[in-house]
């Protein structure tokens, strides 16, 4: 039996599979709607350029009226970005609503790499550079680019 949470997974992956934001792919995993796996690609002319960084999306019952729990499996240096992946972002904690669909959830992620909240760190020691030496926080952020690439080849080779 299909449940509004259900009804609303499939309409946003009909949206994901006809109008994909750029840079962003996203699908259910295993034929299991609760559980997604989504791609975000580094944007254009950015540190994180040619970036190829992998999140899971977990859904509860309760979406759309609650947030999902959205993780990166790519290790990451961003201030908003926990070390285990957790995203400190507004809109999937105290600013959610449910007009945001998969779709949105990934875009707002995909501009957090590029415009991060220093005021809001996940990550001590990246909001500290981005705040006082860009250059070096830039340096590590290509760091994690090039790591992606090598968890690409790693995960082929499986």
């Amino acid at each position: 039996m299909s449940t509004p949470c259900k009804r609303r997974l499939l309409r946003d992956f009909k949206k994901m599979k006809t109008d994909p934001p750029q840079g962003i792919s996203a699908s259910p995993l295993n034929d299991n709607i609760m559980q997604w796996n989504a791609v975000i690609f580094g944007p254009d002319e950015t540190p994180w350029e040619g970036g190829t960084f992998k999140l899971t999306i977990t859904f509860t019952e309760e979406y759309p009226n609650k947030p999902p729990k959205v993780v990166f499996n790519t290790k990451m240096f961003h201030p908003n970005i926990y070390n285990d992946g957790g995203i400190c972002l507004d809109i999937l904690q105290n600013q959610w609503s449910p007009i945001y669909d998969v779709s949105a959830i990934l875009a707002s992620i995909q501009s957090l790499l590029t415009d991060p909240n220093p005021n809001s760190p996940a990550n001590s020691e990246a909001s500290r550079l981005y705040q006082e030496n860009r250059k070096l926080y830039e340096k590590k952020v290509k760091e994690m680019v090039e790591k992606s690439w090598e968890e690409e080849e790693e995960n082929a080779d499986e």
